[in-house]
């Protein structure tokens, strides 16, 4: 038997799932991440030491779209995490080649996507579900990298404000943003480039809160792992696409997710568009 057996969805308990059940496109994520393989290591019961931090740790250190394995430190999943892993299965099958590594503009992608969804679902919360857990830790988090950028309590306020009142705004901004500050960041080769490349982009929209992003890790796990794009790279030619759709996430709902919830069996009663 394995040291470190794997589970899948059903077998944990998710966490703060209750927070998100105003969020329609939530269901189709959770039940995307249900219906697929993708498993879950626990450490406790298994690891000496089961800890929180060990658990990043891996998880930071053995990722990429579509991966397959996340780890917990017990049978919890935060609910935000299930959107999390969905979004990066939907970009493994739409932007990878089965059996090849995924190359640098994919991996960068699926996670500026995925990460951006955090802060959809921060905007959708905010005004409905004030004492979320995933506020509590998310908000927090935000707001310590927003200060240390130099941003005043008040600005970063009016930025949450900005969040909840357009969303899926907020999460096309930053997902560019991502993907604009991970592409140039993976072609510098030395500090003093990477730090124009920052600079470059200061006057842009969530700005203030990039470094609340583990940059670092999606830069160096790239140089280690992502193939190099060829000339008809599918992540290259969507993000254009996301950039010009009247409404990002729906341009993904309707071609991401519709399509798998359809593919999933049995058949379920038409879905609903994602409420605003």
């Amino acid at each position: 038997m394995a040291k470190f057996p794997t589970v899948a969805l059903d077998a944990l308990i998710i966490d703060d799932e209750e927070s998100f059940s105003h969020v329609g496109l939530y269901a189709d994520l959770r039940r995307i991440v249900a219906e697929s393989d993708h498993r879950f290591m626990i450490l406790r019961g298994r690891a000496r030491r089961a800890s929180w931090d060990r658990a990043a740790f891996l998880n930071l250190t053995f990722w990429h779209a579509g991966a397959g394995v996340d780890v917990l430190v017990d049978e919890h999943l935060p609910a935000d995490v299930v959107a999390h892993v969905a979004w990066h299965h939907l970009a493994a099958k739409q932007l990878c080649a089965p059996g090849e590594r995924p190359s640098v503009p994919a991996l960068l992608l699926s996670e500026s996507i995925a990460s951006a969804f955090d802060l959809y679902l921060v905007g959708r919360l905010l005004g409905h579900r004030p004492d979320a857990e995933f506020l509590q830790t998310q908000v927090p988090a935000m707001a310590e990298s927003a200060e240390s950028a130099g941003m005043s309590d008040a600005d970063f306020e009016a930025m949450l404000g900005g969040v909840a009142e357009d969303p899926e705004r907020a999460f096309e901004d930053l997902r560019a943003l991502l993907f604009d500050a991970a592409t140039a960041l993976y072609g510098c080769s030395e500090a003093a480039g990477a730090a124009e490349a920052l600079e470059a982009l200061e006057e842009r929209r969530f700005a203030e809160i990039l470094h609340h992003y583990e940059l670092s890790n999606w830069v160096l796990y790239c140089r280690a792992y992502g193939a190099e794009a060829g000339t008809e790279d599918p992540a290259r030619a969507l993000d254009p696409v996301l950039r010009s759709a009247p409404v990002a996430l729906d341009w993904l709902e309707a071609h991401w997710v519709g399509p798998a919830i359809d593919r999933l069996l049995p058949a379920q009663p038409p879905r609903r568009k994602r409420p605003r």
